[in-house]
């Protein structure tokens, strides 16, 4: 399950291209999601983490990578425009308020 779930993210690929010998891939993304709601994954990491640090082995190591950062398709090429001004027909005429 575990090895499942890793090729998923070191290969970006979509859950539906896993490879049958990791079984059905319905059953992996419905593991994933509820060790993820139920607080394994982070058990798990804080033992690992805990482990690490008690060895001195504990090293971090932080890259972001743009290419899978993506902005939504409406994002691009929106009009820039200043702020949006009143309708002439909305707006009342000073004049007309007190006569």
């Amino acid at each position: 399950m575990i090895d499942a779930i890793a090729w998923k993210f070191q290969t970006g690929s979509q859950w539906v291209h896993l490879p049958e010998k990791y079984g059905n891939w319905r059953g992996v993304y419905n593991r994933l999601r509820m060790w993820a709601i139920d607080g394994t994954w982070k058990r798990v990491f804080t033992v690992l983490i805990a482990q690490a640090d008690a060895e001195e082995d504990l090293r971090w190591a932080v890259s972001v990578d743009s290419t899978v950062v993506r902005a939504h398709q409406h994002a691009a090429g929106a009009r820039k425009k200043g702020p949006r001004l009143a309708s002439p027909m909305t707006t009342p005429l000073a004049g007309l308020a007190g006569d």
